[in-house]
This record gives structure tokens, C-alpha cells and sequence, in this order.
């Protein structure tokens, strides 16, 4: 029986579809590479206090107006506290790590929320604004406890870390887009399988360690800040002591998580804590 006009089915005249050289292969890497480096090289910038090189290639003005456009829709969605001590004492607290930030503050336009949720967390976005759940209060227990979470996630805005986790995203995006083309011509099942290992290596090996060290960034930045507005640093590690009894059973391992473990965090403030209390000493009564 005849399967249609070229012969045999696979190809034309009955030849199987030729595969391509490794080195065809390598060309798609390669541009990659060369892009890569051109990209990271040209959208370079510092990290304010730690002096770290980041890759970031949004303007402070896209990345301001993302920040509130995020902090409109949730609180849109959200129940938000209107006046109360709580809301009185998160603006006051805010309002003292952000001029403990003037020197660092790009020009943010700083505003502070309180939201009704269980959720023992708060964020604050490019631009300033921030917002602090109510379930955070009963863990931070305190004003010093509270500062602790508020200036570490201000130190998150000041540092550009979501401008930054984008810009490796895209990079990752693109690498792996290079690589689904060196395979294009691989049978469906090896290059599924392929494609995979290298979203596995990407995930455990670049994107989840790079959010760990942004969250120890953040930790770092965030102590001074609020050693500076001459909060407590040492509340720092007594914080993520309770954390980590209010959490045991539900954090994953280091590896597999965003953060650091709250044992690496404990340890970490207790290495910074001379630098903390001695800004706290020079600029506190």
C-alpha cells in the first residue's frame, strides 16, 4: 500500500529525517551565551549598604509604577484597617525605619497599611508602599519585633530585589528557550525529558539560592535600618525563634525553599549584631 506521493513514511524519497550535528546544535547555545553576557554587563547596578553587583534592567520609574499598581489591587481585595493603635503604630514605626533609610531612599513616596488577615507577614513594594497583616502582631509580640519584619521588607524595596529576581527569570526564559531549539529535532519523550532536568537545575540551582541570598540581603539591611531608628536589634533572632516554633512542622528544607532556615537566620543576625548595636550606640540616646 502506497502511503502518499514521497514513498515510505519519515521522509522524502524514503530517507529519514537527517539530525543535526552538534555542531548546529552549539549555535543556538552560543548566541545564547553571547546575549547573555551583553545583557548582564550592560544592566548593572549596585546594591545600596552591601555594594553587591545586581542585574536589573527596568527604570526606578517602571519599576514604581508596577509597585503601585500591585499595592492598589490588593488592597482592593483586601480588608483593610482604617485607624486604630495598630494602624497608628505601624505609621509610626515605618514612618522611623524610612528616615533611618533617607540616605539609601531613592525618593519613595512611603505609605503604611495595616490589612485584617491571619497571615503573620507584611511586604512593602517598589515606591514605598507598604502593608503589615494582622496575624504578624500576636508573633512579633512587639514594637522591636514588628521592625524587625517592616524593616527587612523595606530593605526589599530599597534593594530592587523583584526588579532583579525579573531580570534572571528572563534570562532563564531565554536560556531555556535556546536550548528547546539545540533539541527542536529530538524525539518528543527525550527532549521532554531533557528540557526537564534543566527547569529542575535552573529552579534548585539558580533561581531558589538566588532568593535565599536576597532574603539574607534583606535581613542585613533591615537590622541597620532599624538599629539606626534606634529600635532593638537583638529582637531580631528572638523573632525567628518564634517563627521557627510557630512554623516547625511546615518549612520545607533550605534547599527546596525561597528563604533561608530560620536556624541559617538566628545565626546570621547574631554574626551582624556588633555592627547593629554599634549604629544603634552612635545614633541613639
Amino acid at each position: 500500500m502506497r502511503i502518499g506521493p514521497f514513498g515510505r513514511r519519515g521522509g522524502m524519497g524514503g530517507q529519514p529525517r537527517q539530525r543535526m550535528s552538534w555542531k548546529v546544535r552549539l549555535i543556538p547555545i552560543a548566541l545564547f551565551a553571547i546575549y547573555g553576557l551583553y545583557y548582564y554587563a550592560s544592566n548593572q547596578e549596585t546594591v545600596p549598604i552591601t555594594g553587591r553587583s545586581q542585574l536589573v534592567d527596568m527604570t526606578r520609574e517602571q519599576e514604581m509604577s508596577l509597585g503601585l499598581q500591585s499595592y492598589q489591587n490588593i488592597l482592593s481585595q483586601s480588608n483593610v484597617v482604617p485607624q486604630g493603635e495598630a494602624v497608628d503604630l505601624i505609621r509610626t514605626i515605618g514612618q522611623k525605619l524610612s528616615r533611618a533609610a533617607a540616605d539609601v531612599d531613592p525618593g519613595f513616596d512611603w505609605e503604611f497599611n495595616v490589612i485584617q488577615s491571619d497571615q503573620a507577614n507584611a511586604f512593602a513594594l517598589p515606591g514605598g508602599k507598604t502593608a503589615v497583616y494582622t496575624g504578624l502582631f500576636p508573633v512579633a509580640e512587639n514594637a522591636n519585633g514588628l521592625a524587625v519584619v517592616m524593616g527587612h521588607e523595606i530593605a526589599h524595596a530599597i534593594a530592587r530585589h523583584g526588579a532583579e529576581r525579573m531580570a534572571y527569570q528572563k534570562l532563564v526564559q531565554i536560556g531555556s528557550m535556546a536550548a528547546s531549539v539545540a533539541l527542536g529535532d529530538m524525539d518528543y519523550q527525550t527532549q521532554r525529558a531533557v528540557m526537564g532536568a534543566l527547569g529542575v537545575g535552573a529552579q534548585y540551582g539558580v533561581l531558589l539560592p538566588f532568593s535565599r541570598d536576597h532574603e539574607s540581603e534583606a535581613d542585613y539591611m533591615g537590622l541597620l535600618f532599624l538599629a539606626r531608628a534606634c529600635f532593638d536589634p537583638t529582637e531580631a533572632p528572638k523573632l525567628w525563634e518564634r517563627m521557627g516554633q510557630m512554623s516547625q512542622s511546615q518549612q520545607p528544607s533550605e534547599f527546596m525553599s525561597t528563604h533561608p532556615s530560620h536556624e541559617t537566620r538566628i545565626r546570621q543576625f547574631e554574626e551582624w549584631m556588633p555592627e547593629a548595636l554599634s549604629i544603634r550606640d552612635q545614633h541613639c540616646d
